[in-house]
């Protein structure tokens, strides 16, 4: 009989090499908690390089520990706590700073990388993606649907009882998958089905960095008593649920973007966050199991490719053809505020829909202002009646502790009864209300300031309460500290569809350039990510607050951990209609289908400013997901290609191995720049002399009619020439592939980033290549 954590879901029992790891593991005393003076490093190996004195890799990681705390510094020899194979070669262990330089001498050591903590990135949908009727019919084909993939996803873990990861009607597991269910408190084998395929746990590092977990007061199993991870697998793959909801709110079918997908989840991160050895480890065991897409909803710091373990441990991912979709991050609308940025991930900023949950303020010198709110509660306020009105700040420009409404701020001799405004920033916005409802507040007007814009969020509030944009929010502040008895109400609307403009960039959405490399266009693209309805944990209230006693069964959510798994699970819709379809085929469909306007024909707009977004914003555009099934061309990458960008990096031969994993590998140089990565957008930096020029080179392949002729538009940056040579593209068969040159020259230098785009066209299809240029000051 098969023990908890040693079979596969409907599988065996473990392999020979997997029991060999277990006896290793054992012998070298995999760290429960911390270990005094070390931290965790992960220790990357070329593998090729392991002396023939080894049986196995992992008798050589030990030697390699055992020498390095021979001295007895720390009286322990007992610290790996990891051994990766798959996706990445190598292991993490435990070890004093001293030890770890000692490391980097040693025959073998690519990489030595110190634990990083990351974060995560915190229903209409389908219909507004356009892969669902509005009558709730799929217009995916269903030969799509029945095509096994497998989506994994690194969270918090899976709450099994919702109804959206039911398996009715779904076809065995499939032969070729090698994941299993873990078990552990509140979670069984039977938790597990046709649609939850695997559910793995990592925790090691976490233990490591953080001490042993209370199992007593959390889930050391995989079930999610968070609910972000719930929520994002949902979002990837739920089954559908009629009258999905959220106190009434966003009522209809819930459904995953790729409904008859499976569902493997891997939990990586905890109470105390998500640690990157967790990370890697999640990664490595994803390829192992055989997954098709990873949706990874967190990310940490920008560091340099190499140095990156997520970057690193995706590039293998990619080398095994398994599409990564990592969210972009919530920094902005600040500049240079983006994570996950490697040219092989795909990098997801989020946008609105044109569903909102309006709220209304009505002041008492009559003015009505908008804003939104998902409150349902008990304790409504009378549309009829004006309540005292109260903000707490010296000015409506500068926010203070008081006019954030933080804990232990607000005197209840003053708000006692009253509404009171708060400026949004610092604690979480529902805990705000949770603070005005202590003081004796009536109600809650949430205010956002230049860093929010009018960008509108809706939280399902613990009193009567609404969030307002900047400009609202100025004028009620305002009203509010000019007006010697400031009253108002508030009043609750529903939920309203067919808002205008939408999508539009959110504000927190982080934002461009890429740090790293100016070359490489980021984000890549934007999806849904704003008030977002999805299934949810059982053991988590809707504010995640610990005071707040409701318990739900959906929950609408924020951020970029939302529209992340919008774009793996349209990911996986492409790999079911293309399974042989690349990683960088599958994200060349995805952006250069993506569109650019809203639905009043305008340039998409960024909610931060109210004005037009750019590039730097929204990357390619907003996914349209039935035009990425069927592109017409794509600008494929094949891991040779991104180790040649890598060699456009300027790494040394060391930094190198850390992707190739070998050190017979060297760099061909048939990039000339990393612009002419073959990548689906283009991006240029160029001396800012008037005449400057730059040539660039792409390669598409017909995926489209074997004979198909495409003619070339192109939009040029402010102060540019682009000439595009050749102007026709003429195929004759599919999978064949054409290049052409794209030539910039300077005609007026821009002291910004200007931007156009490059379009190929045939009969049915628009090719579209945004286009960033920069001008670098000559020295």
């Amino acid at each position: 009989m098969c023990r908890a954590r040693t079979c596969g879901i409907f599988g065996p029992p473990i392999r020979l090499i997997d029991r060999l790891i277990v006896v290793l593991t054992a012998y070298l005393g995999i760290a429960a908690g911390k270990t005094h003076g070390t931290k965790t490093y992960i220790v990357q190996m070329a593998k090729s390089e392991m002396p023939a004195s080894f049986s196995h890799h992992l008798n050589w990681y030990a030697s390699l520990v055992e020498l390095s705390t021979s001295s007895g510094t720390h009286g322990e020899k007992q610290r790996i706590i990891y051994s990766y194979e798959h996706a990445f070669n190598g292991f993490a262990v435990r070890l004093s700073e001293e030890e770890a330089e000692q490391f980097e001498a040693y025959s073998g050591v690519v990489n030595i990388l110190p634990e990083t903590a990351y974060h995560l990135h915190t229903t209409r949908s389908p219909v507004f993606l356009g892969i669902e009727s509005v009558s709730g019919t799929s217009v995916v084909s269903p030969a799509i649907a029945e095509y096994d993939v497998i989506v994994g996803v690194l969270d918090t873990g899976i709450w099994p009882e919702s109804l959206s990861f039911s398996d009715r009607g779904m076809a065995p597991v499939p032969v070729r998958w090698k994941g299993a269910c873990e078990t552990g408190r509140g979670f069984n084998r039977s938790n597990c089905n046709r649609k939850i395929v695997g559910a793995r746990i990592f925790y090691r590092g976490y233990e490591a960095a953080v001490g042993a977990i209370d199992e007593k007061a959390e889930f050391k199993s995989p079930r999610d008593q968070d609910g972000h991870g719930t929520h994002t697998a949902a979002t990837v793959a739920g089954a559908p649920v009629n009258g999905a909801n959220l106190f009434g709110y966003a009522t209809g079918t819930a459904r995953g973007m790729a409904p008859s997908a499976r569902i493997a989840s891997y939990k990586v991160c905890w109470t105390g966050g998500c640690f990157s050895s967790d990370i890697l480890a999640a990664v490595d065991q994803a390829v192992a199991d055989g997954v098709d897409v990873l949706s990874i909803s967190l990310g940490g710091g920008v560091s340099s490719y190499y140095r990156d373990s997520l970057s690193i441990a995706s590039f293998g991912a990619m080398e095994r053809g398994v599409f990564v979709a990592c969210s972009a991050g919530n920094g902005g609308p600040d500049p240079i505020s983006l994570t996950n940025v490697s040219p092989w991930i795909a990098t997801i900023g989020a946008s609105t829909m044109d569903r909102d949950f309006p709220a209304t303020v009505r002041l008492g010198n009559g003015v009505h202002l908008t804003g939104v709110s998902l409150y349902k509660g008990q304790r409504n306020l009378s549309p009829q009646r004006q309540y005292s009105l109260v903000y707490m700040g010296a000015n409506h420009t500068n926010p203070d502790p008081r006019s954030l409404c933080l804990e232990g701020t607000l005197d209840p001799r003053v708000v006692a009864g009253k509404i009171v405004v708060c400026d949004r920033g610092i604690n979480p916005r529902v805990q705000k209300g949770q603070v005005v409802k202590q003081a004796g507040g009536v109600g809650m007007i949430l205010t956002n300031t230049p860093a929010n814009g009018e960008e509108l969020v809706a939280d399902s509030h613990l009193l009567p309460a609404l969030a307002v944009g900047e400009t609202a929010g100025k004028a009620i502040k305002h009203y509010t500290l000019t007006t010697s008895h400031a009253t108002a109400t508030l009043t609750f609307e529903g939920t309203k569809v067919g808002i205008r403009p939408s999508p539009v960039i959110a504000a927190f959405s982080s934002r461009g350039p890429n740090f790293l490399t100016l070359e490489i266009l980021k984000p890549d693209m934007v999806a849904p990510g704003v008030n977002i309805l999805a299934a949810w944990s059982g053991n988590a209230s809707p504010s995640s607050l610990t005071v707040d006693l409701r318990r739900v069964s959906f929950n609408i959510l924020s951020g970029t951990s939302m529209s992340c798994p919008h774009v793996g699970g349209i990911a996986a819709l492409i790999k079911a209609r293309h399974p042989d379809w690349s990683p960088a085929a599958i994200k060349s469909a995805l952006m250069t289908t993506a569109y650019v306007h809203d639905n009043s024909m305008q340039v998409l707009k960024d909610a931060a400013t109210a004005g037009p977004s750019t590039p730097y914003d929204h990357g390619a555009g907003h996914i349209h997901p039935l035009k990425a099934l069927d592109p017409g061309l794509v600008y494929d990458i094949t891991p040779d290609d991104y180790l040649e960008f890598l060699c456009t990096q300027k790494l040394t031969q060391t930094q190198l191995k850390v992707f190739t994993k070998s050190s017979n590998s060297s760099c061909k140089h048939s990039l000339a720049s990393a612009a002419d990565l073959n990548y689906p957008s283009i991006s240029v930096v160029i001396p800012d002399a008037d005449g400057s020029t730059m040539t660039v080179r792409r390669t598409v392949t017909n995926v489209g009619p074997p004979n198909s002729k495409y003619h070339v538009k192109v939009s040029p940056p402010k102060g540019a020439e682009v000439v595009v040579e050749p102007i026709n593209l003429q195929f004759s068969r599919r999978y064949q592939k054409l290049s052409y040159t794209v030539s910039f020259r300077t005609k007026a230098a821009q002291a910004s980033p200007e931007f156009g785009a490059l379009i190929w066209r045939d009969q049915t299809h628009s090719v579209r290549s945004s286009i960033a240029m920069t001008w670098l000051p000559q020295s």
